[in-house]
């Protein structure tokens, strides 16, 4: 890189403004690593050094623009940037300084657009100060010249090229199990010896406990969870994370008030990662230029199990997804959940039903006949008292049937066969034992190439090393399907399990329904069916 000349950017034109409002615009991108080169004080002191050289006094600078750690691909996922382009439009700068292109632009269309319309838009001056040299007072006609449209295509090939490098190496550490996050999920802290891994923060830990029991265990709603959280003055995860003294910034927040929103809270109970694995690669960037995310599939996430220590245990997370299932909204002023919501179901429309207060007395009602249209289904009203018996006395009966072991050992023979995960196991085997013969082959095939001559040696160690490697790996997860194969055979349902260690149960709770009962169907004749969720040997549990 070369230096311009001092002359290049001082002026004497007689219609030239008395005084020139400059912006000192830097970046810094993840990229460009630790370089001293690109440092923002390197910058910093290039532009200062020119500014005090080449402007004869009539100037002063108003502000200097820093995008830390921001690519240049995009303008609006730099802060700075935007803020630069609003003062200029609000005519708080007029001069903008910058130590070369690719510190504005990684994009050429941004740049084109940028040069050759907003500044002339705006009578504003820009400054590059390295090859090539623009100052658009002095030149305005560089703008588009040969060698900037160039100067600006080989940027965007580096940063597509820089991309690609970026991706590959990423998708290997979430591969192996690396956290590759700017900032460590609330709960959670970089190791300081290993920041691709996580070590638990006991503070957030704690609160991240709380949260799971207080929803699957106590029957909290969110929204009751959220209101607790900020009567106890518990910061929220962004506030928690800037009083740790990290840069954290919440694109979807701009101005945090550092109060829970059951937002915040749904994440958390959605987030696995608290069980000790970890979760990533669950949205993608659609490319180098178009920063916006997609949500991908859940096959196509990254998920590598035990890899930290859990906060919450895969029972109690599992327990929390069941609830979330539910529709389990909370009236305006109510914190706890009703004993039913989220359960009860029309048995003809199997539509949900709506919950009704007529003075002291509760009942429920098919929420199409209530809501929608008294021609399309019936009222199917039912008592809550009723409701209340008949769902304890089939619970206690389950458990006097269940006691025998006879009958348990059928159960659980039932709830192994029926598993769908011991069936997704055994496609998984297959599918995996299938490409181990098939890599088995080509290995035996490559020995042949090499005695042949078709292959050369390096080429034959490239590839003989890959198809190890992947042998390898397919080994050791089939070995650890097979054993989840057997633990699945050997066990019965966890929800029979739960079922089983409630044998003496004399008060119904939301938390208790939620873990046993899929759903209760409610019949026009007063009839109420369970459907519990593990597998149920009894013909019918219908009062």
């Amino acid at each position: 890189m070369t230096y311009i000349h001092q002359t290049s950017i001082s002026y004497s034109d007689s219609s030239a403004p008395k005084v020139w409002r400059i912006g000192k615009y830097i970046r810094l991108s993840r990229d460009d690593g630790n370089s001293e080169s690109e440092s923002i004080t390197n910058q910093r002191k290039i532009l200062d050094e020119q500014i005090a050289a080449c402007f004869d006094g009539s100037c002063f600078v108003t502000d200097e623009y820093i995008d830390d750690g921001r690519t240049g691909t995009s303008d609006d996922t730099r802060p700075e940037f935007m803020r630069l382009t609003s003062d200029v439009k609000n005519g708080r700068i007029n001069c903008i300084v910058t130590k070369n292109l690719s510190r504005a632009f990684r994009n050429s269309a941004n740049q084109g657009k940028f040069l050759e319309e907003f500044i002339p838009l705006y009578n504003t001056r820009f400054i590059s100060l390295y090859e090539p040299r623009i100052d658009t007072y002095l030149n305005p006609e560089v703008v588009h010249s040969l060698e900037v449209s160039i100067t600006g295509f080989i940027n965007e090939q580096y940063a597509y090229k820089t991309s690609l490098d970026v991706r590959r190496t990423f998708d290997t550490k979430r591969k192996s199990g690396e956290f590759i996050g700017a900032f460590a999920p609330y709960g959670y802290l970089k190791d300081p010896v290993d920041k691709n891994h996580l070590v638990v923060d006991p503070e957030a830990a704690k609160v991240v406990k709380d949260i799971f029991h207080w929803f699957a265990d106590d029957g909290m709603s969110k929204r009751g969870i959220v209101l607790k959280l900020n009567e106890m003055g518990i910061s929220n995860p962004t506030i928690h994370k800037r009083r740790q003294g990290l840069n954290y910034w919440n694109p979807q927040i701009y101005n945090n008030d550092g109060l829970w929103s059951e937002k915040t809270v749904h994440d958390i109970l959605r987030n696995r990662t608290y069980t000790g694995c970890l979760v990533q690669g669950r949205q993608k960037v659609l490319s180098y230029k178009l920063h916006r995310r997609v949500q991908l599939p859940e096959k196509d996430w990254y998920i590598v199990k035990d890899v930290h220590v859990p906060i919450v245990s895969p029972a109690l997370f599992e327990k929390a997804q069941a609830r979330s299932r539910l529709n389990t909204r909370t009236a305006p002023g109510q914190t706890q959940v009703h004993l039913f919501s989220g359960l009860l179901r029309c048995a003809d429309c199997q539509k949900s039903m709506t919950r009704k207060t007529s003075k002291s007395n509760v009942y429920y009602c098919c929420s199409t006949y209530t809501r929608k249209s008294k021609s399309k289904c019936t009222r199917h009203s039912i008592h809550e008292d009723r409701l209340k018996e008949a769902v304890l006395f089939t619970l206690q009966k389950q458990i006097e049937l269940l006691v025998n072991l006879h009958q348990i050992l059928k159960t659980i023979e039932i709830a192994s066969n029926s598993s769908s995960e011991a069936t997704q196991i055994d496609n998984q085997l297959l599918s995996q034992n299938k490409e181990l013969k098939k890599l088995s082959a080509v290995q035996d095939q490559l020995h042949l190439d090499l005695y042949a001559g078709i292959l050369s040696s390096d080429d034959y160690t490239r590839l003989y090393t890959r198809l190890k490697d992947r042998s390898c790996q397919l080994q050791k997860s089939i070995s650890a399907l097979k054993e989840r194969s057997v633990s699945l055979k050997n066990s019965a349902s966890p929800y029979l399990d739960n079922f089983l260690s409630t044998k003496n149960i004399s008060k119904l709770e939301h938390s208790l329904l939620t873990e046993l009962i899929h759903s209760i169907q409610v019949h026009e004749n007063g009839k109420v069916t369970i459907n519990f969720r593990f597998s149920d040997p009894f013909p019918s549990n219908e009062i």
